[in-house]
């Protein structure tokens, strides 16, 4: 199977293109890998840009398997289907909640000190990310948002898994994908380039906008 992007910048460029009717939107990147994608679509659109910070909560002894997520501003969400078939509790996981927690905080000290977010109510609001996978940090993020009433709230990505775009459709006003392709196993396959990026990364690109 091919790569569908040379990297992330491209997806970004090419994910602008579908949303060019958007006037002043307020773009909010899941860092560290949708800010990348999120740079041209504000390059294009105008609008603000700014990180909405997201942590997976994962599976202990397997931790790259999510089976949770928590936003900035919002409640832990989990994959229920997931920690149902792992015999898993909410109560289970509270220790790698609370480590995640600590690392979010971390990261939005980092990402923006003490600035806030901007205020979202009445407002256009696109939440960027590389790719879906499972979905569940989407998740979590969409609902962070939407709890601050936004005029429209669309999420958009440049690839995802088909059953976790069908499953999120419902979280938001629009969910804008260029592919969906079969064979899904991890977002990198899709990319010719998909580095992993350091906070120093994302605070250069935040700076470039």
């Amino acid at each position: 199977m091919g790569h569908l992007f040379a990297d992330r910048s491209e997806a970004g460029a090419l994910l602008a293109e579908r949303l060019h009717g958007m006037r002043d939107p307020i773009v909010l990147a899941l860092p560290r890998g949708g800010v990348p994608v999120a740079v041209p679509i504000v390059r294009r659109l105008g609008g603000t840009l700014d990180v909405l910070v997201t942590r997976k909560i994962g599976y202990p002894p397997t931790p790259e398997l999510g089976v949770g997520a928590v936003c900035e501003g919002g409640e832990p969400v989990f994959d229920t289907k997931l920690m149902d078939r792992l015999g898993l509790t909410e109560r289970d996981l509270s220790e790698v909640v609370a480590r995640e927690l600590r690392e979010l905080d971390r990261r939005v000290s980092a990402y923006r000190g003490e600035r806030r977010l901007p205020p979202l109510t009445g407002r256009e609001v696109v939440v960027v990310d590389d790719g879906l996978a499972t979905g569940v940090t989407a998740r979590a993020a969409l609902r962070a948002v939407a709890a601050a009433k936004p005029g429209r709230l669309t999420l958009a990505v440049p690839v995802a898994a088909q059953e976790t775009v069908r499953s999120l459709r419902a979280e938001t006003d629009e969910v804008v994908v260029l592919a969906t392709p079969a064979g899904f196993r991890a977002v990198g396959q899709w990319y010719g380039s998909f580095g992993q990026l350091s906070d120093g990364d994302v605070l250069s690109l935040l700076e470039q906008r």
